[in-house]
């Protein structure tokens, strides 16, 4: 697929972030995995249960979080393994090839990780060097159910944007649980709880501000894009948004800590906190047919979230000098000619490293080897394709 020279979006001193080996140790159906490769997109084809998104998912645990499934840590072991799984990665980044290890050892409820073969306190530190946006079949319904998944896909973009955001994330859903937990014992320590209130306050109103200026950014590249995905509005919704739009982070911070302590009782005896950044929403409209994608049509709304990644993409290119890895599984084969072709040519104008999946190779037909590595994925392993 031929890309002009002066199509491309990449500026000499932007990187793309790419994974240049991939070592998997019982992970999922992997018993043990190698990969080594260079910058281009990564294709992998092969029938349904091969193991094609296990791969992806492998490479969204080289960021914060818990991967593109969502998964509890005990339930990536691989069946009949050890117990415990590891991922080895070396990534190309901003600081040049960082080989960054994680998982999770027998016995353990919490995943460890290794950076320059450095253990990091936190897995937040993995934002300072990887940004990971996916899409997943799942997420097909991201418009339409609740509120917690729009968040963490809005946070996920954030991550690249602002890479301590992870750590103030983080850091106000720890307060808020250790807030509330004193509330349900009944123990009413002002001192106490209102220490974890300005913990909140002080995390919250920095993380609300995080995603107020990301959808501001990102709808500005969105709005003013051209082609066949639609130009989407995109904004954070929530009232401490709200607030910050109208006045001082100051004065938002005096508001949000006054409701907290004056929420209290009720807090303690509905069992949730009612208000602060865990409210927040993604509200995104569909420009050309001025509607909110929550009405627009399955098809419209995929093609929006693949709109919105790869203005991300462009984003963290104009403003942070840096392409991030796309996981995108099972994308293609839900889009028609001119989109999947649109899509295809985005990714190689901006020479980001796309991670691509489908059951149908032909889907791939119109990339070339100088392209793209193509790679066959069958019963948990993974063979080079000729094209």
């Amino acid at each position: 697929m031929k890309v002009p020279e002066t199509q491309r979006d990449t500026a000499l001193d932007t990187t793309v972030m790419a994974v240049t080996r991939l070592r998997l140790t019982d992970f999922r159906s992997y018993d043990s995995f190698r990969f080594d490769g260079d910058s281009r997109p990564v294709v992998l084809t092969g029938p349904n249960g091969a193991g094609k998104t296990n791969l992806l998912e492998a490479v969204s645990y080289l960021a914060p979080g818990r991967g593109l499934r969502g998964a509890r840590l005990s339930d990536i072991d691989r069946r009949y393994g050890k117990g415990g799984w590891a991922v080895a990665a070396t990534v190309q980044t901003q600081e040049g090839s960082v080989d960054i290890g994680t998982g999770r050892d027998a016995g353990n409820t919490r995943r460890t990780v290794r950076i320059s073969n450095n253990p990091a306190q936190s897995q937040a530190a993995l934002a300072e060097f990887v940004s990971v946006v996916w899409l997943t079949p799942q997420m097909d319904r991201l418009f339409t159910d609740g509120a917690s998944a729009r968040r963490r896909f809005l946070d996920r973009l954030v991550y690249g944007f602002d890479p301590s955001h992870a750590s103030r994330v983080n850091a106000y859903d720890h307060a808020m649980r250790e807030r509330l937990r004193l509330l349900k014992a009944g123990r009413r320590d002002s001192a106490w709880l209102s220490a974890l209130e300005n913990a909140m306050v002080e995390h919250g109103v920095a993380v609300a501000a995080a995603r107020l200026s990301l959808c501001e950014h990102l709808s500005e590249i969105s709005v003013a894009a051209d082609g066949p995905f639609p130009r989407a509005r995109i904004a954070a919704a929530g009232v401490l948004e709200d607030d910050l739009r109208k006045g001082p982070a100051l004065a938002a911070e005096d508001r949000l800590r006054a409701v907290l302590a004056g929420n209290r009782g009720l807090d303690a005896e509905s069992g949730r906190t009612t208000e602060g950044a865990h409210r927040s929403d993604l509200a995104v409209a569909h420009i050309g047919k001025d509607m909110p994608a929550e009405l627009c049509s399955t098809g419209e709304q995929k093609a929006l979230l693949i709109a919105i990644v790869l203005a991300h993409a462009r984003l963290l290119a104009r403003h942070n000098g840096v392409i991030p890895l796309l996981l995108l599984d099972e994308v293609a084969a839900h889009l028609d000619v001119e989109r999947r072709h649109a899509l295809f040519a985005d990714i190689l104008e901006q020479g980001a490293q796309a991670w691509l999946t489908g059951a149908d190779a032909t889907l791939f037909d119109e990339l070339s080897p100088n392209d793209a590595a193509f790679y066959r994925v069958q019963d948990a392993s993974m063979t080079p394709l000729l094209k």
